[in-house]
Order: C-alpha cells, then structure tokens, then sequence
C-alpha cells in the first residue's frame, strides 16, 4: 500500500483526483492512502439536506459523492483518504468501516483518550462530542474518500451546520483533549501505520 502526503490542498482538486484514480485504476493496481489537509470547505454528502447548512457562510459548498451529510474541513484538520479495492482484500463494507473507525480509536489510546462509537452515527466520540468523521463512496467494490479527525483547527465553522445532520452535535480535537503536540504529519504517520496494520491482518 502506497502512504501519500499531499500536503495543503483545494478539496475539488483532490475529489477529481481520487475519482480518477478509482476509474482507471485495474487489478494491479496498489492501494493508497491519501494524507491531506483541505483550504475552508463544507462538504455535502449523498444524504445531506439543504436545511443542514443553516446559515449564509463565505465558506465554499461542494456536494460530493461520498456517504453520509454535511461536515466542514479545513488546515488543522487531518483527511485521511482510502483508495482500496475492497474485491481484492476481501473485506467488505461494514468491516472497512470498523476498521477505519477502530483505528481512530485505537490511535486516540495512544493519547490517553478514550474513544467510542454510537450506534447509528457513523465516526468516532469522546463523551458524545465528535472527533473524527468518515464518508466513503464504492464503485464496484472499489472505495474512495475516507476520514476526517480533528487535530488543532477552527471548530467555529462548525456552529454554522448542523454537522452529519444530527442538531446539537458537539464536536472536539485532540489539541483540547491532552497536552501532547504532535504535530499533524506524526499522527497521520501514526494513524496511516495504525490502518495498515489492521487492513493487513484482516485481508483475506
């Protein structure tokens, strides 16, 4: 699997990027692991309603492809894209979303902070306050976009959306969470080794 940083970047650019990249890719292809932060940006998902954003904002709106409802990314904020071919690892879609999301979890332990999931909403808590969001989109068992965990950004943009369309969702970051200051490229490097691990041991 190939790790990848892209450093700062547009979302549009990168959507189109990983829309290519899924359509052309073939049976040899290698998976990748995209690491990226977005300029200020709302991101729509297939189930987001116009009523989620809920007021008028400078900020850019895109409506993607990906699973899932609105949510903001923006610097401070680390996107960790998954470019798999799930047909080849032999994992199907609800194991790919455990393991993104225990992966999550499993690199928050690291920071002394106990993380858990909620039944029926997608994406990872500490004490119901969202730290990290996943959206996926496949296409012939092919997967693209991945995850977002707040690392040290600006949540106010936040207050403007009804976030993953559940009203009065509170969301956090690690930088409010321990003393620790890893900086951004440690813990996607962490993470990236994390979600490595657990695809490699649960492929078949």
């Amino acid at each position: 699997m190939r790790v990848i940083n892209l450093g700062l970047q547009d979302y549009l650019n990168i959507w189109n990027k990983m829309k290519t990249f899924t359509n052309t890719r073939d049976k040899n292809t290698k998976d990748e692991l995209w690491i990226v932060e977005h300029n200020p940006v709302f991101t729509q998902g297939v189930s987001s309603k116009p009523e989620h954003i809920l007021s008028k904002t400078n900020i850019p709106i895109v409506q993607t492809d990906r699973g899932g409802q609105v949510t903001y990314h923006g610097p401070g904020q680390l996107i960790i894209y998954c470019l798999f071919d799930l047909k080849r690892l032999g994992i199907g879609v609800k194991k790919i979303i455990e393991i993104i999301e225990n992966s999550i979890i499993d690199l928050l332990r690291t920071y002394t902070i106990k993380a858990h999931l909620k039944l029926g909403a997608p994406g990872v808590y500490i004490d119901n306050a969202k730290i990290a969001a996943l959206g996926l989109r496949i296409k012939q068992s092919r997967i693209y976009h991945g995850l977002s965990l707040n690392i040290d950004m600006d949540l106010s943009p936040f207050i403007q959306i009804i976030p993953c369309g559940y009203q009065n969702l509170k969301v956090t970051q690690l930088c409010d969470l321990t003393d620790n200051r890893d900086t951004l490229n440690i813990i996607s490097k962490k993470l990236s080794q994390i979600l490595i691990k657990y695809v490699t041991r649960n492929r078949h």
